[in-house]
């Protein structure tokens, strides 16, 4: 593992450990960013996690760009990686319905039923690599291979919150409403991103999840629960 420091403009840094994507790879870099929140370098004020680097945002007035830098190796050659993971949850879902629209053609192309699908996508354990693309949405690794399918040649101009798609090598929950070309299989009543919330974002990088099947009638009562202030996910023993 080579880590490279590369300049974002005045006031950013990337740390970037690998070209490729790793549970080992994302596992270092989750780990340097909560060692930065636990022990703060003087100056840095945001980090930011993806699949294989890190960007740190910090004020040049307190610490310049290549002291900055320099700690940051430092600080990385110190630490050692924990790939288990942060926590775990178990994340409601009604498959198919007017959100799960890709279900049953999903099924079709690889040669099972919609339960089969189901079955083989909620037994699975998913990693959150990184949290992006809108406020709150989860990047998820760990989809088993006889489920990876391309994205729709034309994305969509709306899926709803809470949709839970597929894309290629990767599964996601979505966070708000807005176009994809995802292949989506379900939703679950969780939001993942709630502004007025006090913790807005459920989901950090480093995460666990796997996915329970509910009913419609189950998923009412979950939103209920969720309208009353809780999350509406079950967090697992690790």
């Amino acid at each position: 593992m080579t880590a490279r420091i590369l300049p974002c403009g005045a006031r950013a840094l990337t740390v970037e450990l690998s070209d490729r994507i790793s549970e080992e790879i994302n596992a270092a870099i989750i780990t340097l960013a909560d060692d930065l929140a636990a022990r703060p370098i003087p100056g840095v004020e945001e980090t930011v996690p993806t699949y294989r680097s890190l960007m740190v945002l910090y004020d040049p007035a307190i610490v310049r760009g290549k002291a900055l830098g320099a700690a940051l190796l430092e600080r990385l050659g110190g630490l050692k990686a924990d790939a288990a993971g942060h926590r775990r949850f178990h994340v409601p879902v009604v498959y198919g319905g007017a959100v799960g629209q890709d279900l049953d053609a999903l099924a079709a192309m690889k040669e099972m039923t919609p339960d089969e699908l189901i079955a083989l996508h909620s037994s699975a354990e998913y990693r959150v690599y990184m949290i992006g693309f809108a406020p709150g949405f989860a990047y998820l690794g760990g989809l088993p291979e006889r489920l990876h399918t391309p994205r729709l040649p034309v994305p969509r101009q709306r899926i709803e919150a809470g949709a839970v798609g597929i894309g290629g090598k990767q599964a996601s929950i979505s966070s708000v409403a807005g176009p994809s070309g995802w292949r989506f299989i379900g939703q679950t009543p969780v939001r993942l991103f709630d502004p007025v919330r006090l913790q807005p974002f459920l989901l950090a990088a480093g995460d666990r999840v796997r996915f329970r099947p509910v009913g419609a009638e189950e998923a009412r009562d979950i939103e209920a629960h969720i309208a009353a202030g809780g999350t509406g996910m079950e967090e697992a023993a690790t």
